[in-house]
């Protein structure tokens, strides 16, 4: 197959640049959750193009079965690497992508992944997809899975004048209550993202519903 291929070629590939010192360091910093190469962003990177060149680039149904592989594996830096061929096509990532992006969020869960599965893989195919929203949004929002629940909270945050403001205020007074860090500020982040185009309205929000101290403060970093 040549999802074998690939996943082969990348992990020889990986192996051969692999560095000890920045793999602990790496390890530490993400509380020893995850093993490591010790490959940092820009290396990364530069092997994507190698493996592009020797094997051409991986899309539609390779992909997934792809990035779903690349998520069984222990070092951290295959799962980046899946996030990374993801980018370069994500205006191409259809619906087909909804079960495979949810199963990563929900599989070596940390904020390092569940951010860019949220706002740059289901983020861009939602705004494609708006009818699918509700749907969507109602089953992350009343899971019991934290990671789910960021991913609600945060899919708009590059949306601008398409968020649903409304929706958006729903999902961070449904998890108002929460002590999860991660949801905190992650409120917080959605709040502070909307206050650049809607300051008073974020400003009346928070004004009017009683929010977490770390939500507040996160959320109103512009406000003036």
């Amino acid at each position: 197959m040549r999802m074998n291929t690939y996943l082969n070629e990348s992990k020889s590939l990986f192996e051969l640049h692999s560095n000890t010192e920045n793999a602990e360091k790496m390890a530490q910093y993400m509380r020893h959750q995850f093993e490591f190469y010790g490959i940092k962003a820009p290396l990364r990177k530069e092997l994507l193009k190698e493996l592009e060149q020797k094997q051409g680039r991986l899309k539609g149904s390779d992909l997934m079965e792809f990035v779903q592989a690349a998520w069984e594996e222990p070092q951290r830096e295959l799962q980046y690497l899946a996030m990374d061929r993801m980018d370069k096509v994500k205006r191409q990532l259809n619906l087909d992508f909804l079960s495979i992006l949810e199963y990563c969020i929900v599989h070596k869960s940390w904020w390092d992944s569940v951010d860019w599965l949220a706002i740059n893989g289901i983020g861009t195919i939602l705004k494609k997809h708006p009818k699918y929203i509700q749907k969507y949004n109602e089953k992350w929002i009343s899971s019991d899975n934290i990671w789910l629940n960021r991913t609600a909270i945060l899919f708009q945050l590059k949306y601008k004048d398409q968020t649903n403001i409304d929706l958006l205020f729903f999902n961070i007074l449904a998890v108002s209550n929460s002590k999860e860090f991660f949801l905190q500020k992650a409120a917080g982040w959605a709040l502070r993202q909307l206050s650049k185009s809607n300051p008073l309205l974020v400003n009346d929000f928070i004004q009017n519903h009683i929010l977490p101290p770390l939500t507040v403060r996160e959320g109103s970093k512009y406000l003036i």
